[in-house]
């Protein structure tokens, strides 16, 4: 169990990570909307009806049945003075027993990205994932060419280990990505 439902919020200095809500359909939408050629090239192909009510419905459901059940922890990024959604981070696959381990994936809207926004809900959500959640181990993977996305993960103390052949389909092709872990005893003194 990853915790009540309505307990889950982490807070960071410029924002609070929470779970979605039925309230921000309009907001998520026009951010994805505004954002599509950003998005896209490093994403795996929207579906006809991505943008619809209805797929927004169910991943809220899904984020709030995952969360219950303890498999999957998907947050929004919401800047504090004003309540505007800046993307999402997720912590998906969370796997118990001796594992410990989940695996981190994020986007950031375009008007939003490269201000620190990624960086401070990853660092956020690491320290909750190892102190909270107890996980001993974090996956992450982008696309070899996604340099922003490498950077990032770099800078947040993610490790590279290396190449997956074929990891996901992105934008219809199966594609290598590049594969990084952060453990939780690689954080001494940052926890």
């Amino acid at each position: 169990m990853l915790g009540p439902l309505r307990k889950t919020r982490i807070e960071t200095e410029r924002m609070t990570l929470r779970l979605p809500q039925h309230g921000d359909y309009r907001a998520w939408v026009a951010l994805r909307e505004g954002s599509m050629a950003f998005l896209q090239p490093w994403e795996p192909e929207w579906a006809a009806d991505h943008l619809s009510r209805k797929s927004f419905t169910n991943r809220v459901y899904w984020a709030q049945r995952s969360h219950s059940q303890g498999t999957a922890l998907a947050l929004f990024l919401t800047r504090k003075p004003d309540g505007a959604l800046l993307g999402a981070i997720t912590l998906d696959n969370v796997r118990r027993g001796p594992a410990q381990s989940a695996t981190m994936g994020y986007w950031i809207g375009q008007p939003h990205a490269r201000q620190g926004y990624m960086a401070e809900a990853i660092e956020a959500l690491s320290h909750h994932a190892f102190r909270r959640l107890d996980l001993s181990r974090l996956e992450a993977a982008c696309l070899e060419e996604n340099a922003a996305s490498r950077g990032l993960l770099e800078k947040s103390g993610f490790k590279y280990e290396g190449v997956a052949q074929s990891y996901l389909q992105i934008a219809g092709r199966w594609r290598n990505h590049v594969l990084y872990a952060m453990l939780r005893m690689d954080r001494r003194g940052r926890v």
